[in-house]
């Protein structure tokens, strides 16, 4: 879409991420040639990064005794523990490599603060914490995000309701996403975007 109040957003298209990888989406890959496809139509993308430090408060290897997704409390609240990924540097937080987007314009890497979780490319786990991606999009005239990536339940959903908390019209690409689905996380989801006013669509229904 060659409109600027448009803009993609490609949420965590990164190696461990993939089937195969420390914390794999099943058929993660499989968004990849949806998400290339899509953004050719997209005269204005942003990609997002998980770029975790190796102590990082989310890694279940960080806690003594416990396991990944077993649950923590914290002091901005409930935390799943997950099995090391994406830490900075490394070849599982390279975004794939097929991912062809060489037009993007800007990247958001989150995660990086050791003591905080970030799921949402918008605010990070503590809701309090923001990325700076509100700002831009709106010093670029964005009014709509369009979301997909990795993973439904989790980044992509956080950052679309976030998206909507910051005031944009919210579109979200079924087929260009996968999901964890941890103990009916995709189901909730839904069931919270469908309430914020997230539209759900598919690719081929896109008119560009």
């Amino acid at each position: 879409m060659k409109d600027v109040s448009e803009v993609l957003l490609v949420i965590d298209v990164q190696n461990d991420f993939m089937p195969g990888g420390a914390l794999a989406v099943a058929h993660g890959n499989e968004v990849v040639p949806v998400i290339n496809r899509l953004a050719r139509d997209f005269s204005h993308v942003v990609l997002t990064q998980d770029w975790h430090p190796a102590s990082h408060v989310s890694f279940a290897a960080n806690h003594a005794g416990r396991q990944p997704f077993e649950t923590i409390a914290l002091p901005y609240g409930e935390q799943v523990l997950w099995p090391v990924h994406c830490v900075q540097g490394t070849e599982g937080a390279a975004l794939h490599r097929d991912l062809d987007v060489p037009h993007a314009r800007a990247l958001i890497r989150k995660g990086h603060h050791e003591q905080v979780d970030s799921y949402s490319a918008f605010v990070e786990a503590d809701r309090g914490t923001p990325t700076g991606l509100a700002g831009y999009l709106r010093e670029h005239g964005v009014k709509r995000v369009w979301c997909c990536g990795l993973a439904t339940d989790y980044c992509v959903a956080w950052s679309a309701l976030d998206a909507r908390a910051a005031g944009f019209e919210v579109v979200l690409i079924e087929d260009a996403c996968r999901a964890i689905d941890l103990n009916g996380s995709l189901d909730a989801a839904w069931r919270d975007l469908r309430a914020a006013g997230v539209e759900r669509v598919q690719s081929a229904g896109i008119a560009i």
